[in-house]
């Protein structure tokens, strides 16, 4: 089994891992336009490549037409807009048509937009797949259809990308295994590499109370923190309830939720029904660049998640901040936190052990890591510029 940021490169590779490479990247959509967590990956990937002087085309839905000194190359495949039988179609066609030379490696991202070119591309190119979750899975969880269709997609589509691919990143065990258990890609094929996090853009550069006056936070509360997408998977119907649950031992607590989906009305009538219009808030977006600051006007960052959580990206932003994290022991969350505050990992995902941790964190009765704490294990741990280099000798070597 691979083990964390485990990279196997022969002695012969060497000098060539050292020469800037051609690197073609399949991903998703364009990070600063749609900001998950697959994106964010991709586009952090792809820019870290970059600075290594690698030339790096990502392929993808809705990239723009060009962007001011940028450092990859931008092809855009189709657009969100058209139906999903013509975004493959156009994907096909525009890939198949901006073809012109053949790369050094080739990353795949997303099961969907890769499966229509897997014929065009390249022989004797190595194929990387990033597997950042059970597509099917996850859609099945918070869409509803017909099981027939999931599992059409899930063998037709999924499964022959994946035995197109030669090798596999993963960011956690937890992930390793689902790809190992439910698609049957061999260990020895699967590479385990965490994410990373841009250690200059978070990093703890304010006061918590300055952050919390940029923002216009209250000053006299003890504040948690999370920002995810309104879904089923992510629990903060969960939170909610905890908040419920200790308000009356805690009366100074205060949760700021940021994010927007398809809950997030139903969410916030729970909130009001709980009484808890007091001590929630829901921010709905967040700009990117006030991601930073609200990790340091928290005095916690939580992440409630109930399902399909491969890795946790908000945990390292919120440590590399300096703000510790409570998260649930699901996926690969507590891979992150294990060594370092495994006190921060509750002992199941229902909302009375969120409660009942939370509780004991808030009154300081179970210890939390400093701000120098945090800072010092995601630069050690998590730092992109080490990460990427893990990645590319997995796409190279």
């Amino acid at each position: 089994m691979g083990t964390l940021g485990e990279v196997r490169v022969n002695g012969s590779d060497k000098d060539y891992l050292l020469k800037p490479a051609s690197i073609l990247c399949v991903g998703l959509g364009w990070f600063p336009k749609t900001p998950g967590g697959l994106e964010r990956y991709v586009y952090d990937l792809t820019h870290q490549l970059a600075v290594n002087q690698d030339q790096i085309e990502l392929c993808g839905i809705d990239l723009p037409e060009a962007e001011p000194n940028l450092a990859i190359k931008l092809t855009n495949l189709a657009s969100v807009e058209e139906s999903l039988l013509q975004r493959m179609r156009s994907c096909r066609a525009n890939f198949r048509k901006t073809r012109t030379e053949k790369p050094d490696a080739i990353n795949l991202h997303f099961a969907l937009y890769s499966f229509p070119i897997l014929d065009l591309l390249p022989k004797g190119v190595p194929i990387t797949f990033n597997f950042h979750g059970p597509w099917v899975s996850e859609s099945i969880e918070e869409t509803k259809g017909s099981k027939i269709s999931f599992l059409i997609k899930k063998w037709l589509i999924e499964q022959r990308t994946y035995n197109r691919c030669d090798r596999f990143i993963v960011l956690s065990k937890a992930f390793g295994n689902v790809l190992h258990q439910d698609y049957q890609v061999p260990w020895e094929k699967i590479h385990v590499i965490p994410g990373g996090v841009d250690i200059q853009r978070f990093q703890p550069n304010l006061s918590p109370q300055q952050a919390r006056t940029k923002l216009g936070w209250q000053q006299d509360r003890q504040i948690i923190f999370t920002s995810r997408r309104l879904v089923h998977r992510v629990g903060i119907d969960k939170l909610l309830n905890a908040i419920a649950k200790i308000k009356s031992t805690v009366p100074d607590v205060w949760v700021a939720i940021a994010g927007r989906g398809p809950l997030q009305e139903k969410l916030q009538q729970q909130a009001s029904e709980l009484g808890l219009d007091d001590y929630v808030k829901f921010i709905g977006f967040l700009p990117d660049e006030d991601l930073p600051i609200a990790y340091q006007a928290a005095d916690l960052s939580i992440m409630p998640s109930q399902s399909f959580e491969g890795f946790g990206l908000a945990i390292v932003e919120s440590l590399a901040c300096g703000t510790p994290v409570l998260c649930t022991p699901i996926g690969g969350m507590p891979e992150i936190l294990q060594n370092f505050s495994p006190q921060l990992i509750t002992t199941s995902a229902d909302e009375n052990a969120i409660a009942a941790t939370l509780e004991q964190v808030l009154l300081g009765k179970i210890p939390i890591p400093s701000r120098s704490e945090c800072r010092d294990y995601a630069i050690a741990n998590f730092d992109w510029g080490k990460i990427a280099q893990q990645v590319r000798q997995v796409f190279l070597g």
